[in-house]
């Protein structure tokens, strides 16, 4: 029976740290290109570098990062520590084809969310205007571009550092003549009634956004892909009160198409998608 990486670690460890800790080791990792992150607790940090190492040759990365407090800020920025390996934490990530160029000690990228950006990758057509409000270094941007193909893609990102990813990505996956990178507040930059579609890839606040969204739209009617985090028991009737509240500004009703959970966030509390659609109020 062949032993999985977390035997292979555990094994290896054993000559690292005390029997009575082995029960503490990590038994999940977030792999990035070549670079792996942890969530090491307190009763490990004493042999953090033995630790990170052992990760390192097990999956085969050039560095271990530890997970220190998770994504924080504005621009969502993680806050981790070399463990062990290079301090150049760039690295090329790969995933249903696509190519995301990131350091990860500087940009986030979730697995969890890998099931919905190959979702989006065939959302689209090669009628539709796109909008991506937070397109970040290209997460649901790329996958649309290189697979559904879509007359336009307006990528607009704020952080400085992922925005100089997203250009670079956008050369890297050869959709230059699909994507148009835009730099700055998506409520200042965003093109107004060009879209067929709005990508909405973001949690925290984005109903603050959904008006800028609707501006995107053509005739303010099409198709929204809303995120945001809420309490399960909320599901679907407050995310669903709180789109009709913008759309009745703009005389708009909304239809659910589907929605969709993405991923556990805090106990009790998911992060979830809904596509909603914006009509005319007298269509049915």
């Amino acid at each position: 029976m062949s032993k999985t990486p977390l035997d292979k670690i555990q094994k290896l460890l054993e000559y690292n740290i005390p029997i009575k800790l082995s029960d503490k080791i990590p038994e999940k990792w977030e792999k990035i290109g070549n670079i792996a992150i942890i969530k090491l607790p307190s009763e490990l940090y004493k042999y953090k570098s033995a630790i990170g190492k052992v990760y390192a040759q097990v999956l085969d990365c050039k560095t271990v990062l530890n997970d220190i407090s998770g994504i924080t800020g504005e621009y969502r920025v993680p806050h981790v520590e070399i463990l062990y390996g290079k301090k150049d934490t760039e690295t090329i990530h790969k995933e249903n084809k696509i190519i995301y160029r990131l350091d990860p000690q500087k940009i986030m990228f979730s697995s969890g969310n890998m099931d919905e950006r190959i979702r989006m990758a065939t959302i689209s057509n090669k009628k539709e205007t796109v909008v991506d409000l937070f397109a970040g270094i290209g997460y649901f941007t790329l996958p649309i571009a290189v697979y559904s193909k879509p007359k336009k893609i307006y990528a607009c990102e704020k952080n400085p550092v992922a925005f100089n990813y997203l250009k670079q990505n956008i050369t890297l996956n050869n959709v230059n003549s699909i994507v148009e990178p835009l730099k700055g507040d998506n409520r200042k930059i965003a093109p107004k009634n060009v879209a067929d579609r709005v990508i909405m890839g973001y949690f925290g606040k984005t109903n603050e956004f959904i008006s800028t969204a609707i501006n995107c739209l053509k005739n303010n009617c099409g198709i929204i892909h809303y995120h945001d985090k809420f309490p399960q028991e909320n599901i679907p009737d407050k995310p669903l009160e709180i789109i009709k509240d913008s759309a009745n500004k703009f005389n708009k009703q909304i239809k659910l198409l589907q929605y969709k959970q993405i991923k556990k966030y805090a106990p009790g509390i998911n992060h979830y998608v809904f596509d909603i659609k914006l009509v005319e109020k007298w269509k049915k």
